[in-house]
């Protein structure tokens, strides 16, 4: 890692208020896979880190609901829970974080808006979850998760709005034991930087919806709304 590039990490670390022990973990957090890919040397890149912080942010944010909502229902706590850790919900963290200020990016994906697209700084919010656990353990996540979504913790319960069809889906399936659902892939086109995919989601083997969108999470939402309304079913 070159001297610049420590500059700029250490620059984010004061954003964030967390300065890490192995300052690789934060630089592979805040590397994108096209940059990996464009290099001489594979580079680790943050898409495993991603997948962990996934996880870790849900647990966070189910015993922050579980020890203050103490006469909310599960369901009720699962559409909190869904808003507060979605993709829209992570975007506005990672633009409070000016994480697209830090983030490696091959130039094609630059030069496509990749440092403001809704994807790519949502995922590498994730990453950064799971870099500062793996470098600093649960406390200092929970304390970190905690503080930069204060905004959209606090919105969610306030409001108790509901925007994530997928949970929905999931709960009311669940409710009437009406069996099991699969999303499934279809289809997946366009460049690297502008990709659009295609997911169906199946109930006990039975398409019952399709959907569309820039990302498998966005496609999966739009196939659960598409699911919902062909079920005849309100959200409620």
């Amino acid at each position: 890692m070159d001297d610049k590039r420590l500059k700029s990490l250490q620059e984010f670390e004061e954003i964030i208020n967390y300065k890490f022990s192995d300052k690789q973990l934060l630089n592979t957090a805040l590397t994108h896979s096209s940059y990996a890919h464009g290099q001489d040397d594979l580079k680790p890149y943050n898409e495993r880190l991603e997948f962990l912080g996934d996880s870790i942010l849900s647990m966070i944010i189910s015993f922050h609901l579980f020890n203050r909502l103490k006469d909310v229902s599960e369901g009720q706590m699962t559409r909190i829970r869904a808003n507060i850790v979605c993709e829209k919900s992570l975007y506005i963290t990672a633009k409070k974080l000016r994480i697209g200020e830090y983030i490696y990016l091959s130039k094609g994906e630059e030069n496509t808006g990749g440092r403001k697209r809704v994807s790519i700084l949502a995922d590498a919010v994730e990453a950064l979850i799971a870099a500062i656990y793996l470098d600093g353990g649960m406390k200092k996540t929970e304390d970190f998760v905690l503080s930069f979504m204060k905004e959209s913790i606090e919105s969610s319960i306030k409001n108790r709005t509901f925007n994530d069809y997928k949970s929905f889906l999931q709960e009311y399936i669940q409710k009437y034991n009406m069996g099991t659902i699969e999303y499934r892939l279809l289809s997946e086109k366009g460049p690297d930087h502008s990709k659009e995919f295609q997911m169906a989601v199946y109930l006990s083997g039975k398409l019952i919806g399709k959907g569309v969108g820039k990302s498998k999470k966005d496609a999966q939402q739009s196939a659960a709304k598409n699911a919902i309304t062909s079920l005849g079913v309100t959200n409620e």
